[in-house]
């Protein structure tokens, strides 16, 4: 067993130990889902849609996570962390719990060309908001109609507030912005890449934001379902509403600057520069970079984008100090 540990700590165990149906309603053209890579009968121009979600420990389990084709998980104030839930290929019912906006979440929206969804934001934030070109939904606009966001009365605040994703298109009709784009698609393996993949065995992986053994994120690989599993602590990441488990082909960890701005522990985070990462699949754990290529975060080797498995993603953006290389092996 190798166990790599730093402040945000990475353990991967050597050895051995899909993806949610898509909605192919969604056009008439056959095509390909950007974000994951899998062949559709009908169209795949949906917009994409994405939400600020809650990760703390009032917020779990969430509703909808399941759906989404990538979910970025990045510190906010303190050690907890927060989502960002890419969603294109599966619009679902209901999201949440939704929280505020940061800015390196909505400058990620605007990258992947998104509309933006969230519950608040502090006033600075909001008015960063209303001077970038991010087309957005914000919950407090809407938060005593029912209608596109509901309070949940079996949680409490502000950890109740549901996106009703039905209303979407409606909501963004009124505020001129549109439902489908054509985006170029990320990088993806081919069938004959996906039976050579190189790198170490690795059928478990753990990221810890915090010296909290409850908080540690794990990631098993069902050798059998070809996926990964994720948890947090002893709890498996699942829909509260169907309970099915959040199932992986892509786990991407990726290290870069995070700086506290102000007193209230709000961080800039640096997705432009690009670093060191690490990136699961199929069991295997590679050693790669990431790179921002037109605004996509991709994993890349010696400059150039790294393919994903066909399927969905789940990218942890850790700390550069201490971070990966800053790693200590260890022998058990």
């Amino acid at each position: 067993m190798k166990k790599w540990m730093f402040l945000v700590m990475l353990i991967f165990v050597l050895g051995a130990c899909s993806s949610g149906e898509q909605d192919e309603s969604m056009g008439e053209e056959a095509g390909t889902y950007p974000l994951t890579g899998i062949e559709t009968e009908g169209g795949a121009d949906n917009r994409m849609v994405a939400i600020m979600i809650n990760n703390s420990v009032e917020a779990r389990p969430q509703t909808g996570l399941n759906e989404a084709d990538i979910i970025f998980e990045v510190l906010t104030e303190g050690n907890v962390t927060r989502l960002m839930a890419l969603y294109q290929s599966q619009y679902p019912e209901v999201v949440g719990p939704i929280r505020s906006a940061r800015e390196y979440y909505f400058n990620l929206a605007e990258d992947y060309d998104a509309i933006y969804v969230y519950h608040g934001a502090a006033d600075v934030v909001n008015d960063m908001i209303q001077d970038s070109k991010v087309e957005f939904l914000n919950g407090t606009v809407y938060d005593d109609d029912g209608h596109l966001f509901k309070r949940e009365s079996s949680r409490e605040a502000p950890h109740n507030s549901y996106l009703q994703f039905s209303a979407v298109p409606d909501i963004a009709e009124e505020k001129g912005y549109a439902m489908t784009a054509d985006y170029s698609p990320l990088p993806f393996l081919s069938e004959e890449e996906q039976g050579s993949i190189e790198g170490e065995a690795a059928s478990r992986v753990e990221v810890n934001y915090s010296n909290n053994p409850q908080e540690t994120i794990t990631y098993v690989y069902d050798e059998a379902e070809e996926v990964y599993h994720r948890f947090i602590g002893e709890q498996q990441t699942m829909d509260m509403e169907t309970e099915e488990p959040v199932q992986l082909e892509n786990v991407f960890i990726l290290e870069t600057a995070h700086e506290v701005i102000d007193d209230e522990g709000r961080r800039a985070v640096d997705f432009s520069t690009g670093g060191n990462a690490y990136l699961l699949q199929q069991g295997k754990l590679q050693q790669l970079e990431w790179m921002n290529d037109n605004g996509r975060i991709v994993p890349a080797k010696d400059g150039s984008p790294v393919g994903l498995m066909p399927g969905k993603t789940w990218m942890n953006v850790i700390p550069t100090r201490p971070g990966l290389d800053a790693a200590t092996a260890v022998q058990e």
